[in-house]
């Protein structure tokens, strides 16, 4: 019986202190996400964060699609004079940031203005590298809300100046209750790279230069 009290008592703990970091996480983004286009401040570059396009089954993954329309809003609406596509493309087999550039350009935004990082292969990646690798400092994420504040709290962390769009989300699918599930994971992940463990990017590289629109 000991025994099952104190596994019980772990499992409480594990579960308040998921719950806490959760809310802490959540508070430290809301004011800096946008959801309508119109009161969005202007910057220089947004980052879209990389899914697949695809669902395991092979249906329509509509975070993706909906994370390019956001894009595109901001940069046909003059918010933004480039976008910077972060994903994993870290082996030939799978490829998020070309088919991103790919639809991108597909709904009529000049190649010249999108830039690849093919190396952000977690949020953390993504948010690193664009300071240390593409020079961005004061820009927008883009994502679903449940994402996009675990994003904009890791940037702040490493002293970035960022704010957040948040795409149309997907309430009410399964899929929608799996990613928000492992959401609350990975914000718990997220406050041990940034406090604790200190976490690198798993990958290097130069500098690469971002083209804006003039």
């Amino acid at each position: 019986m000991r025994i099952v009290k104190w596994i019980f008592l772990i499992v409480l703990f594990i579960i308040i202190g998921l719950l806490v970091i959760n809310v802490y996480i959540s508070k430290q983004a809301k004011a800096d996400m946008y959801q309508d286009i119109s009161k969005v401040p202007a910057k220089q570059a947004a980052l879209v964060l990389g899914t697949a396009k695809y669902m395991i089954g092979g249906g329509q993954n509509y975070f993706y699609t909906y994370r390019i329309r956001a894009a595109v809003k901001l940069f046909k609406s003059g918010k933004v004079k480039a976008i910077v596509v972060s994903g994993d493309h870290s082996t030939k087999y799978y490829n998020e940031t070309g088919k991103m550039q790919k639809d991108l350009i597909k709904a009529g935004i000049p190649s010249q203005y999108i830039t690849l990082d093919p190396l952000g292969v977690r949020t953390l990646d993504s948010l690193v590298r664009a300071e240390a690798i593409f020079d961005l400092k004061d820009y927008i994420i883009v994502s679903q809300k449940f994402h996009l504040e675990r994003a904009l709290f890791i940037a702040k962390a490493k002293g970035q100046k960022v704010i957040g769009f948040m795409a149309k989300d997907i309430p009410g699918t399964a899929a929608a209750y799996r990613m928000k599930a492992r959401e609350y994971l990975a914000r718990a992940k997220a406050f041990l790279d940034v406090y604790i463990l200190h976490t690198m990017p798993k990958f290097d590289g130069k500098k690469e230069k971002v083209i804006y629109k003039k």
